[in-house]
């Protein structure tokens, strides 16, 4: 089931590309893993899967130690300073920074590693009381800045997460918005090339504006387990 529905999610990605005139290589595939168990995470990477996220902190640290091979690894959460210690070392990308205080806790941490750590900061693009997440430009701009000039941060791209909505056009806008936004922060100097942006009920609509990453649970893996 998880081979045939990685081809199905790939297609999909690669008609979605011809579509809006993308190579299909600008995009990062991420099989969100929360709430999979081992085995099952490991047949997606026999699958090919070559990015896993993960939305749990702890899951993250245990899973790590668990798993091992040519992938990276994506936390794609709320993340609360007091967790960012499970989450430092096995942390490729960090999606969901939020505020100074965690960007500072972060940095803290990657500086006793001796890591660059790639951050992306999360923009909140909804009215959605259960999202996390920027909302104005001067809170952009000021973690921004804060993050270009703290020594272990790598500052590469923005995440959002569109409305829970049928409404194709109130979830464009919320894409555009974060790429309009990290147009604007290049013209200021900064050099971020990752937006991600897309889950599985809305991926092909975020590759039409400008993701290059898509982080996707469901659509590979069924509906979650709860435990």
């Amino acid at each position: 089931m998880i081979a045939e529905n990685l081809k199905i999610v790939e297609n999909k990605i690669a008609e979605s590309c011809i579509k809006c005139g993308r190579e299909k290589s600008e995009i990062r595939l991420i099989a969100v893993t929360k709430t999979q168990p081992i085995d099952v995470i490991k047949i997606a990477l026999d699958g090919g899967v070559k990015n896993l996220g993960e939305n749990k902190a702890q899951e993250l640290r245990d899973k790590s130690e668990l798993i091992s091979g040519d992938f990276q690894w994506h936390f794609v959460g709320h993340l609360q300073s007091n967790k960012v210690k499970y989450v430092i070392k096995s942390a490729d990308f960090i999606h969901a920074v939020d505020s100074i205080k965690l960007a500072e806790e972060i940095n803290r941490r990657s500086g006793q590693l001796n890591k660059m750590q790639k951050i992306l900061l999360e923009i909140k693009t909804s009215d959605e009381e259960t999202k996390f997440g920027l909302q104005t430009e001067d809170e952009i701009f000021k973690l921004a800045e804060f993050c270009k000039n703290s020594s272990n941060l790598n500052l590469a791209g923005l995440m959002t997460m569109a409305p829970f909505t049928e409404n194709e056009s109130i979830i464009r806008i919320s894409f555009r918005r974060s790429r309009n936004l990290m147009e604007k922060l290049n013209g200021n100097g900064y050099q971020l090339k990752e937006l991600s942006m897309g889950m599985t009920n809305d991926y092909e609509i975020a590759i039409e504006e400008g993701s290059t990453m898509l982080r996707i649970g469901t659509a590979i893996f069924g509906d979650r387990i709860i435990n």
